[in-house]
């Protein structure tokens, strides 16, 4: 495994499982909302995005933890190996508040500058939804990229990410 992608719902822990695998297999690990979003959670334009993401994914060893749909295709084509966090709607909304809590007032490590944590209900929503309107296109792009050859990992719970990083160690 020399470039793995980290996908799933906001909440379900992509950055601190991206953490602890490059720490593991000394991997660079990149956490896609610190190149998104500029100071002040204004978000990059669209061709600057799209060069960033490609100028990442170019590197030979990487984690790299994040969504954003629009340079998934690309992302995983590059990738060897692809995770995904399918945790319930209820652990990821736990993740969401938990972190809002934790970082209250300030920005988290893997943010930018000046982007304190915030919970908006239209991020709360796309969290409780996630399940219906996110994971069966996930599932099935996940099929597809097995059938490509990519390393896939499906991982339900915590306890299973974190049984899944003991197994590296």
């Amino acid at each position: 495994m020399n470039r793995i992608l980290i996908v799933g719902s906001g909440g379900a822990g992509k950055t601190t499982l991206a953490r602890q695998l490059g720490e593991l297999l000394h991997l660079e690990v990149i956490h896609l909302d610190q190149h998104f979003w500029n100071s002040g959670w204004r978000e990059c334009a669209p061709d600057e995005w799209n060069a960033k993401v490609r100028n990442l994914i170019a590197k030979d060893q990487w984690v790299m933890d994040g969504n954003y749909g629009g340079t998934l295709e690309i992302r995983a084509r590059a990738a060897d190996t692809i995770v995904f966090l399918d945790f319930s709607r209820w652990q990821c909304l736990w993740g969401i508040v938990s972190r809002r809590i934790r970082y209250h007032g300030r920005t988290r490590p893997s943010m930018p500058d000046n982007c304190p944590e915030r919970l908006s209900w239209e991020f709360v929503r796309y969290v409780w939804n996630y399940p219906r309107t996110r994971r069966p296109a996930m599932l099935d792009r996940l099929k597809g990229y097995e059938a490509a050859g990519k390393q896939i990992f499906i991982l339900r719970n915590r306890r299973a990410a974190r049984d899944w990083i003991r197994s590296f160690s």
